[in-house]
């Protein structure tokens, strides 16, 4: 029998060779998996740092990253705060980019709570595959546009001490989060959830009524987006002359609880409002119905001229979940020597707008995060006028380019993403773009393209949509020299009308003529869900693509 003292050796000797193969193994896997990250360095670091627990496989170092991530955003925070606490009164130009960082970071942390929220220990993969990357994905965006509303503020401006430490916490968050977006996708990749980037739906196809609405529009929702009556019982009644509950709309926004998980319903009647209003991230679910196009209008004239960041100069900017209006204007009218003048900008998740005007020149509809969706809408602008990095389906609308000033060039698209890992992109199906009348006549002078890369991995498509002859022979237009040119993704597929022919389309590594497998990627089931449709009403199915029989 052996004696004691050489039992507790041995056992030691056991723990220690087990301790140190776990130890090589969790090396391996965080190794392995940072690798395939754009912060190597960085990531290996990071999960080393704050792994202090056994680590299985991916889905430990997601965990694992998301927590660092939120960790940093909350340092970050913290900090731009307490230097601006120091420093002198703020002027307006200042003041909008300070403000506009302090909302996308807020922003960002409960989006990276939300994704981490989803990973139970029960569950091999997080409930909604397409959940968390689109949360990654828009928590990556914030980042990119905080930095877009500091680069606004002048060198040698008295705040660039501010400006510095806000900078240098959203470049070192930014890698966090990019970390975070590349390990989860590597994770879902190795699960087979879904296919290589750019076609983030995998080759699920589904069938969907005429009146098509992504799965997350109830069956209730869906007959108030429909109905031509007024069946609804708004939860607050919008009216100039007093004959509602609130004669401003950003009265009846305040009066909204926060968080709520039933739909409230805001009706506006008819009648101009001359407000910037916001629909915060608390104020979930909400539904605004309008008299109609033209009837309903919420107007507002902020632009980047009046020393607003473009994120604030939004005349109706919604960031809550779930948000859907209907027949409704939302408009900038500042002058377009103004320059950027967003009309609407979205954030929401979920979110839907049928029947809806968006009026404005530069920069009209930011498209900012996030899953959107809107049918039988009508867009106008001259340049960029459809811009940002959400993922977002135009279907049945119409997208009206305007006169722009002298010697600009039309541009209806300006798609951001930033990151191949993100799950982003402009989808236009089933819709035609058309000049306004003022344009027609001089469409010669004034070439209109169908987008430009504002981000490197810039990714847009057009599908079976109607073209007119004012679209330039090339389609699409640089934005700097060679910029993005290889890694955008630029893709046409069966449109129609005179801008559509492709014989004189650019060559760009970049851009291509979708086949159907890739077109079916970008529809409203495989792109912005994923999921089923709900067979709704009792009207007869389509295919995703109208061209698939």
């Amino acid at each position: 029998m052996w004696p004691p003292t050489f039992v507790l050796l041995l056992l030691g000797l056991v723990f220690a060779i087990s301790r140190s193969s776990s130890s090589s193994y969790e090396a391996t896997v965080i190794s392995q998996t940072c690798g395939k990250t754009n912060y190597p360095s960085l990531c290996i670091s990071t999960l080393s740092e704050f792994s202090t627990e056994a680590v299985v496989d991916e889905k430990d170092l997601v965990q694992i990253s998301l927590k660092s991530s939120i960790q940093r955003v909350k340092i970050g925070r913290l900090e731009v705060s307490d230097v601006s606490d120091l420093l002198p009164p703020m002027d307006s130009l200042v003041r909008s980019a300070y403000d506009t960082c302090v909302e996308l970071l807020d922003g960002t942390a409960h989006l990276l709570s939300m994704s981490l929220q989803l990973f139970k220990p029960a569950v091999s993969v997080p409930t909604n595959v397409d959940d968390v990357h689109t949360w990654l994905t828009a928590a990556l965006t914030n980042q990119d546009t905080c930095m877009e509303s500091l680069d606004m503020i002048p060198p040698g401006h008295d705040h660039v001490v501010l400006k510095d430490k806000i900078t240098g916490n959203v470049e070192d968050l930014t890698k966090h989060v990019s970390n975070s977006l590349s390990i989860y996708v590597v994770m879902m990749k190795k699960n087979g959830e879904f296919a290589d980037i750019p076609i983030v739906g995998g080759n699920r196809k589904n069938s969907f009524p005429d009146h098509h609405f992504p799965s997350w529009v109830s069956r209730m929702d869906r007959k108030l987006l429909q109905s031509t009556l007024l069946p609804f019982h708004p939860t607050f009644i919008v009216d100039k002359d007093g004959n509602g509950t609130h004669t401003t709309i950003t009265d009846a926004v305040r009066a909204v609880p926060h968080n709520s998980t039933e739909r409230i319903i805001i009706y506006v009647k008819s009648g101009r409002y001359d407000e910037n209003v916001k629909v915060g991230m608390t104020k979930t679910n909400i539904m605004f119905i309008g008299d109609g196009k033209g009837k309903t209008i919420i107007d507002g004239t902020r632009s980047v001229y009046d020393n607003f960041t473009t994120f604030h100069t939004a005349t109706f900017a919604v960031t809550g979940n779930g948000f859907i209006a209907r027949d409704i204007t939302f408009e900038n009218s500042a002058d377009p020597n103004n320059h950027q003048a967003v009309a609407l900008r979205v954030g929401s998740d979920h979110a839907v707008f049928y029947h809806c005007n968006m009026i404005g020149y530069q920069d009209t509809l930011y498209v900012h995060s996030q899953r959107q969706f809107f049918r039988e809408c009508d867009i106008y602008g001259t340049v960029d006028f459809i811009f940002g990095n959400a993922a977002v389906v135009f279907q049945n609308c119409n997208i009206w380019a305007r006169k722009p000033l002298d010697q600009q060039k039309i541009t209806i698209t300006a798609q951001s993403r930033k990151d191949p890992n993100q799950n982003s992109g402009i989808s236009i199906h089933k819709c035609q773009v058309i000049p306004t009348l003022d344009l027609q006549s001089v469409a010669s002078s004034y070439p209109t393209f169908l987008g430009r890369p504002w981000r490197l991995y810039s990714r847009t498509v057009y599908m079976e949509s109607y073209l007119g002859d004012h679209i330039d022979q090339r389609g699409w237009l640089e934005w700097n020299d060679d910029f993005a040119l290889d890694s955008l993704y630029y893709g046409e597929y069966k449109n129609y009308g005179s801008g559509a022919k492709l014989e004189n389309r650019v060559t760009w590594k970049g851009y291509r003529a979708l086949q159907e497998k890739e077109a079916l990627g970008f529809t409203v089931g495989q792109f912005i869900d994923g999921s089923t449709w709900l067979p709704a009403t009792n009207i007869s199915f389509m295919d995703s693509l109208s061209s698939i029989v």
